[in-house]
């Protein structure tokens, strides 16, 4: 399992504007998903296991394992971005390889190349169970920064 002390972390500024960000989202408050690790071009959110994210066969829901990598991913990018923008998705895929069970899953979104205008990130979600994590899904995502009038 990483270390994630050992990660360069955010400014407290930005990790403020990134969590106040992430508290106004409906959906992960919804699903009961949390930011773990906000660092430059890089964020971990997990979501507990309960029967609410599952599907039929009680494996974690690839809506919920979607949602939360997509966050992951805009997250990331948005933590290297100046106050006063935003990010939206433009577009992402994501491969579902093995069935998403465990305690929580964790998404991990890293940005692999910054732009002005479009950042493209790596999608990476995890099972976890007890201390073992297991690859359960893999993407890449494409992101606009927009400016905010506010």
């Amino acid at each position: 399992m990483e270390d994630h002390t050992q990660q360069e972390q955010v400014s407290p500024e930005v990790r403020k504007r990134i969590q106040d960000s992430f508290d106004r989202q409906g959906l992960m408050s919804h699903l009961g998903a949390r930011i773990t690790h906000i660092g430059p071009g890089r964020v971990h959110i997990v979501l507990p296991s309960r029967p609410e994210v599952t599907q039929q066969h009680g494996y974690f829901h690839a809506g919920a394992t979607s949602a939360i990598a997509d966050s992951a991913g805009g997250y990331a990018a948005h933590t290297l971005f100046p106050e006063g923008t935003e990010v939206l998705t433009v577009e992402y895929k994501i491969n579902l390889l093995a069935p998403a069970v465990g305690d929580r899953i964790e998404a991990v979104g890293t940005v692999l190349k910054p732009g002005r205008t479009l950042t493209v990130c790596q999608l990476e979600v995890f099972g976890v169970q007890g201390g073992q994590r297991k690859l359960v899904a893999n993407g890449q995502q494409t992101l606009i920064r927009v400016t905010v009038e506010r």
